[in-house]
C-alpha cells in the first residue's frame, strides 16, 4: 500500500475513530476535520493534522463538501474516507472528489445513484432475478394511485420515502381509510429530512426480521459475502442491537441470502463495503428492501465472526489494490452482539439527552470492544446523532456472548445524563431476545420503563458511590446494576455523600 497516500477522514465521533486507528496501523497519515463544536473532541487528537470546517450545525460544517475538499487540497489528501453518515452516500460529492483527483473511499457515483432511491434499486433488482417485497412499480404520483396499489398488494402496507434512511418518513397502514393522512405526513416528513417527496408502496411483512448481509467488492471483479447479521432490534426504525450470525436462521437461508447480496451488489458494479438489507417473513422466505452504499454502523459484529477488517478492506479497495480475502476463506467463528449506547430517555419516549459527561467509565474485559469518540468530561452535543458509544461482546456461543454483554452493560458507569442502557438490558434479558425468536416487534412487547431519572448531581453521586464499592470488592446496591434506582435511593445517597455540584 503506498505509503504517501494521506486520507482526510470525512467525519467525526466513534466512526472517525474507528477509521483514523485503520489508517494508523496501515501507516497511512491522517487528517480530521472537525466543526467549532466539536474542537477538543477526540478524532481531532488521534489524526496527525486537523482541519476546522465552521460552526457547530452539521449543515455548516460536516455537511460542506466544498469545505471537505478544500481541506483536502489544504493537506495534500489524496483519499476521503466519508465513514457513515453525512457525506457517505452523497452522489454529487463522489462526482466532485473524482473530479478533482482525490479518490472517495466508498463505490461509485452510478453505483449510488442506481441504489440511493429506493424505487431505483427496486427495479434494479428486479432486473436482476433478486426477489423484492411487493409493492409498486415506481413513485406514486397521487392518492388514487396509491389506493390502486394498496388493494392490489393488500393491505397493511407501508408508505416509504425513495430518499429516505433512519426510519424516517415511514407510515404503516393497516386500512383504505388511514392511507391518505399516512401519505401526506409520509410525504411531508421525507421532504423535510430528505428534500424529497417522493413515496411508493410496500407490502408489509407480518412479524418479519430485519437480516442484512455485507458485502465487499473490489475493482478486480472479487465480490464476496461476509455473511449475516440481525438488526430486528429496533425503536421507531432505528437501530440499538444488533449480532451475528442471526439467530434461529437455517444454514440453507443464510447462504441463499449470501448468494442473493453477491448477485445485487455485482448487478449495479458495486465496489467496496456494502450492505443488503432484507426482510424475512416466519417461514424464511427473503426480499430485497435496500441497499446501504457505504459502512454501516454495526459493523464491529461482522469483523468479530469473521476476523475481516472491513475498513482496511475499504482502504486496499480505494487504493486499487484487490481485497486480502476470497470467498471461501470467510467463514463465520463464534457469535457477536452490538448494542448502541444512547444519550436518550427511554422514560420520555427516547428524547435526546445531551450534556456532559460527568461520569463515563465503560467495561474492559475479554471479549468486549468499544467503538467510542468521548471520554469522561466530554459533552454529548444537541448537534448530532446522541450515540455516545457501540459495546461489542463476542463469546464461542450464543448464550455466552449474552451473559457476556449482559455483564458489560452492568458495570457500564455514566452520569450527567440519561442513557438506553437500562433499556438495553431489558431487551437482552426478555425471552424473545434469549431464545432467539423475536422480529422487529420486539421493542413493543416490553414493559415501558417508567423510573423518572435523577438530576445530574444525583446520578453523579450514584456513579461515585457504585465506583468505590466496585474497587472495594462490594456488592451494588441493586442486583440489576447501577441504572436501576429509585429516585428516593438516589436522594438518601447524595445526601450521605454530600453535595455533588454542577
Amino acid at each position: 500500500m503506498p505509503a504517501v497516500a494521506k486520507v482526510l477522514v470525512a467525519n467525526r465521533g466513534e466512526i472517525a475513530c474507528r477509521i483514523l486507528r485503520a489508517c494508523r496501523e496501515l501507516g497511512l497519515p491522517t487528517v480530521a476535520v472537525y466543526s467549532q463544536a466539536d474542537r477538543d473532541a477526540r478524532h481531532v487528537y488521534l489524526a496527525d493534522e486537523a482541519v476546522l470546517l465552521g460552526p457547530a450545525p452539521s449543515a455548516e460544517s460536516y455537511l460542506r463538501a466544498d469545505k471537505v475538499l478544500q481541506a483536502c487540497k489544504q493537506t495534500g489528501a489524496t483519499l476521503v474516507h466519508p465513514g457513515y453518515g453525512f457525506l457517505s452516500e452523497n452522489e454529487h460529492f463522489r462526482l466532485a472528489c473524482d473530479e478533482q483527483g482525490i479518490t472517495f473511499v466508498g463505490p461509485s457515483a452510478q453505483a449510488m445513484h442506481q441504489m440511493g432511491v429506493k424505487t431505483w434499486a427496486r427495479d434494479a433488482m428486479k432486473a436482476a432475478g433478486v426477489a423484492v417485497v411487493p409493492g409498486s412499480d415506481g413513485p406514486l404520483a397521487t392518492l388514487q394511485e396509491a389506493r390502486k396499489c394498496a388493494e392490489n398488494v393488500g393491505y397493511p402496507v407501508l408508505l416509504k420515502a425513495a430518499s429516505g434512511g433512519g426510519g424516517k418518513g415511514i407510515r404503516l397502514v393497516e386500512k383504505e381509510a388511514d392511507l391518505g393522512a399516512a401519505l401526506e405526513g409520509a410525504q411531508r416528513e421525507a421532504g423535510a429530512y430528505f428534500g424529497d417527496t417522493t413515496i411508493y408502496i410496500e407490502k408489509f411483512i407480518v412479524n418479519p426480521r430485519h437480516v442484512e448481509i455485507q458485502v465487499l467488492a473490489d475493482r478486480h471483479g472479487n465480490t464476496i459475502h461476509l455473511f449475516d447479521r440481525e438488526c430486528s432490534v429496533q425503536r421507531r426504525n432505528q437501530k440499538i442491537i444488533e449480532e451475528s450470525p442471526a439467530a434461529n436462521l437455517s444454514d440453507k437461508t443464510r447462504l441463499a441470502m449470501g448468494a442473493m447480496a453477491v448477485q445485487a451488489a455485482r448487478a449495479v458494479n458495486y465496489e467496496s463495503a456494502g450492505t443488503i438489507e432484507c426482510l424475512v417473513d416466519p417461514d424464511e422466505n427473503f426480499y430485497f428492501m435496500e441497499m446501504n452504499t457505504r459502512l454501516q454502523v454495526e459493523h464491529p459484529v461482522t469483523e468479530l465472526v469473521t476476523g475481516v477488517d472491513l475498513v482496511a478492506e475499504q482502504l486496499r479497495i480505494a487504493l486499487g489494490e484487490p481485497m486480502s480475502v476470497r470467498q471461501d476463506q470467510v467463514t463465520q467463528r463464534g457469535h457477536a452482539i452490538e448494542v448502541r449506547v444512547y444519550a436518550e430517555d427511554p422514560a420520555r419516549n427516547f428524547q435526546p439527552s445531551p450534556g456532559p459527561l460527568r461520569v463515563y467509565r465503560p467495561p474492559h474485559g475479554p471479549g468486549l470492544r468499544l467503538d467510542d469518540g468521548f471520554g469522561e468530561g466530554d459533552v454529548v452535543s444537541n448537534f448530532y446523532d446522541p450515540m455516545i458509544a457501540k459495546l461489542s461482546a463476542w463469546a464461542p456461543t450464543r448464550p455466552q456472548c449474552i451473559a457476556r454483554m449482559a455483564s458489560a452493560l452492568d458495570s457500564f458507569e455514566i452520569a450527567g445524563i440519561s442513557h438506553n442502557i437500562e433499556h438495553l438490558q431489558q431487551v437482552l434479558a426478555s425471552e424473545p431476545f434469549r431464545t432467539g425468536h423475536y422480529d422487529t416487534g420486539i421493542v413493543k412487547t416490553l414493559a415501558p420503563l417508567a423510573t423518572d431519572p435523577p438530576d445530574d448531581d444525583v446520578s453523579a453521586a450514584l456513579a461515585v458511590l457504585l465506583h468505590h464499592r466496585r474497587a472495594a470488592g462490594q456488592a451494588s446496591p441493586s442486583t440489576a446494576g447501577p441504572h436501576v434506582f429509585t429516585q428516593e435511593s438516589a436522594w438518601a445517597l447524595a445526601a450521605r455523600l454530600g453535595a455533588v455540584r454542577r
